[in-house]
C-alpha cells in the first residue's frame, strides 16, 4: 500500500523567535509608483561621473558630503536642501557638494533605526511607507538639482533607492562585512569605506580591494525574486577617515593612511569625516576640524579629495519623546552644526581649494 508524502512539521525549531511576518512591496512596484524623471537620471549620471573624476585625479575640486546626521522629516529636509543648493551653486567652481540624506542608522545597542525602518518615529515600523517616503524625498531633492549621498546599511534597501544615489558610504561597523563589500562591488555609484571604530585603516583598504573585485552573491531583484548577482567590481571606492580611539585627520594620519593605500596598490586619497570621533562627538568641533583640514589643503595636500559634515537647519540634537513635539530642524540622532554655522565652513573649504590650485 502506497502512502502519500507528508509535510514534516518543524514548528518546534523554525522561526521560534519570529513574532510576525509582514508583506514587503517590491522595488519594481515602488519604482512604478515613483519613477525617475529624465532630468533626475541625467543629474545622477553626471554627478557620479564628476565624483569619479575627483577620485581619479581629473578634477581638483573637493567633494563635500554635507547634511543631517539622519533624515526624520521630509519638509525640513527640503528646507535644508533648498538652502544648500544655493551654496552648492555659488561654490561649484571649487566644491562638488552632495547632500547627505541618511535613512538608516546603525545602533550600538538599540534605538531609532531611521526613516525607512520607522518613518513615524513611534515604533510602528511602517517599513513599506518608509521606503516610499525615502524614495519620494530623494526625487524631490534631485528635482532641485542637488545630488544625494547615503549610507548603505541594510542589504535589501538599495534595490529601492540606489539608482537615485550619487555617492554611497559603508559605515565603520560594516566596513569589515563581506556582504557590504560585495554590495559595494555592484553599486553603480562611488563608495566610501570608513575606517573601523577603533581607528584601524587596514579594514578600509581591504574593503576597497575587495570591492574592486568581481563577486557572486545572493540577493533580491527589483521584481522581488531571490537571485544570484554577479558583479564587475567598483573602481570608484575610497577611504573615509572618521577617527577611532583618537582623531585621525592630521597630516600624520593622512600620511599613514596613504602609506597603507600605496602598499595595497591603491590611490593615495582620503575623505575626512569631521564629525564622529574626529570631533570627539562634540558637534561644534566640526568647525575647528574642517578649518584644520582646509589648512592642510591650502598647503598643497592634494590627497584630501573629500570631506563630510553633519549639519542641520539648527544645531544640536534632541531625543524622541512620545507625546512631546520635536524642535524644528534639530537632529534626532547625532548632534549637528546649524546651517548658518555650515556656510562659512563651506566657504573656507572653497578658499582652501583655490589656494591648493594656485600652488600647482
Amino acid at each position: 500500500m502506497n502512502t502519500l508524502p507528508t509535510t514534516h512539521d518543524t514548528t518546534r525549531i523554525d522561526d521560534t523567535r519570529i513574532r510576525a511576518v509582514r508583506p514587503l512591496m517590491t522595488p519594481a512596484l515602488l519604482e512604478e509608483a515613483l519613477p525617475v524623471p529624465e532630468a533626475a537620471q541625467a543629474l545622477v549620471e553626471h554627478s557620479r561621473a564628476a565624483i569619479s573624476k575627483v577620485l581619479h585625479g581629473a578634477d581638483d575640486r573637493l567633494v563635500v558630503v554635507v547634511g543631517p546626521c539622519s533624515i526624520h522629516d521630509h519638509d525640513q529636509a527640503m528646507e535644508y536642501a533648498q538652502q544648500l543648493k544655493a551654496q552648492a551653486d555659488a561654490l561649484a567652481a571649487d566644491l562638488f557638494v552632495v547632500m547627505r540624506v541618511y535613512f538608516e542608522k546603525p545602533r550600538t545597542t538599540v534605538g531609532w533605526k531611521g526613516y525607512i525602518n520607522d518613518p513615524h518615529l513611534d515604533d510602528s515600523f511602517a517599513i513599506n511607507e518608509g521606503l516610499a517616503m525615502a524614495r519620494r524625498l530623494l526625487l524631490d531633492v534631485l528635482a532641485l538639482g542637488l545630488p544625494v549621498g547615503t549610507e548603505f546599511l541594510d542589504l535589501l534597501s538599495p534595490q529601492f533607492i540606489s539608482e537615485l544615489v550619487s555617492w554611497g558610504a559603508i559605515g565603520a561597523r560594516t566596513t569589515e562585512s563581506q556582504s557590504h563589500r560585495q554590495l559595494a562591488s555592484g553599486l553603480s555609484c562611488p563608495v566610501g569605506f570608513k575606517n573601523g571604530t577603533d581607528g584601524g585603516i587596514k579594514v578600509a583598504t581591504d574593503a576597497i580591494q575587495a570591492a574592486k573585485a568581481a563577486h557572486a552573491f545572493m540577493g533580491m531583484t527589483k521584481m522581488g525574486q531571490a537571485a544570484i548577482f554577479e558583479t564587475r567590481g567598483n573602481d570608484d571606492c575610497h577611504v573615509i577617515l572618521r577617527g577611532g580611539k583618537q582623531p585621525n585627520y592630521a597630516k600624520a594620519d593622512v600620511d599613514a593612511a596613504c602609506a597603507l593605500l600605496k602598499a595595497a596598490g591603491l590611490r593615495e586619497q582620503v575623505m575626512v569625516d569631521v564629525s564622529h570621533a574626529n570631533s570627539s562627538k562634540q558637534h561644534l568641533r566640526q568647525i575647528t576640524v574642517a578649518a584644520e583640514v582646509a589648512q592642510q589643503m591650502a598647503s598643497g595636500d592634494a590627497r584630501i579629495t573629500g570631506l563630510m559634515i553633519e549639519s542641520h537647519l539648527n544645531e544640536g540634537r534632541q531625543d524622541i519623546v512620545p507625546g512631546q513635539p520635536l524642535r524644528h530642524g534639530v537632529s534626532v540622532t547625532d548632534a549637528c552644526i546649524s546651517f548658518a554655522q555650515t556656510v562659512p565652513v563651506l566657504h573656507g573649504l572653497a578658499a582652501a581649494v583655490r589656494a591648493r590650485r594656485a600652488l600647482r
